[in-house]
């Protein structure tokens, strides 16, 4: 793995433990050689973990449009600072430079994000691993759903493995460099099991 994505909020949250784990994340990829692929922010989560990337001597990426740039909240010292013109155009270069993606604690923005991109995964546009940071239990709620879902028929087990979990980075960049795509045949319609 060369570079990886990381979706994560523009907020800092409540809990002191999410910028930690943030900082915690970005000092393991630097440690690792990993570079970092992220929204290009100054703020929030995604300020600390860029920070403390650079600060360990990390390569960070930074991808984020032209009118977020207008609002200065780019982080103006990266490895490489791209503006796009679009979320759609930032999505897309963020996903062609990373090896993996990663989600940690963040709103709406950030599990749109990892949404997409395991959809991408279930679909068979990329093999690459798509994981969550279970920073304080943040996820809970939201895998137990997804295992509902499996549960009433609305996506196979398969897919929902294609979804990587861990409570501390390292756990998770060892489970991100096992990962080998599950071999799903088709999607099982109405009425078949």
């Amino acid at each position: 793995m060369r570079r990886l994505c990381v979706f994560l909020g523009s907020n800092p949250g409540r809990r002191p433990g999410y910028e930690e784990a943030a900082a915690s994340l970005g000092r393991t990829l630097a440690r690792e050689g990993i570079g970092l692929v992220y929204g290009g922010a100054s703020v929030g989560l995604m300020g600390a973990l860029a920070n403390a990337a650079l600060e360990a001597g990390g390569e960070v990426i930074g991808i984020i449009p032209q009118r977020l740039i207008d609002k200065e909240i780019g982080h103006k010292g990266l490895s490489d600072l791209r503006v796009v013109g679009s979320m759609h155009e930032r999505k897309a270069l963020m996903a062609e430079l990373s090896d993996g993606f990663i989600a940690l604690p963040g709103g709406v923005g950030t599990l749109e994000e990892l949404f997409e991109v395991w959809t991408w995964a279930q679909l068979g546009s990329h093999d690459k691993p798509c994981a969550v940071l279970n920073v304080e239990g943040y996820f809970g709620r939201l895998l137990s759903f997804i295992d509902y879902a499996v549960e009433e028929g609305f996506m196979r087990g398969p897919h929902r493995d294609m979804l990587l979990v861990a409570n501390e980075p390292a756990e998770l960049l060892e489970k991100l460099r096992a990962y080998h795509p599950p071999r799903v045949t088709k999607w099982i319609g109405r009425g078949e099991r």
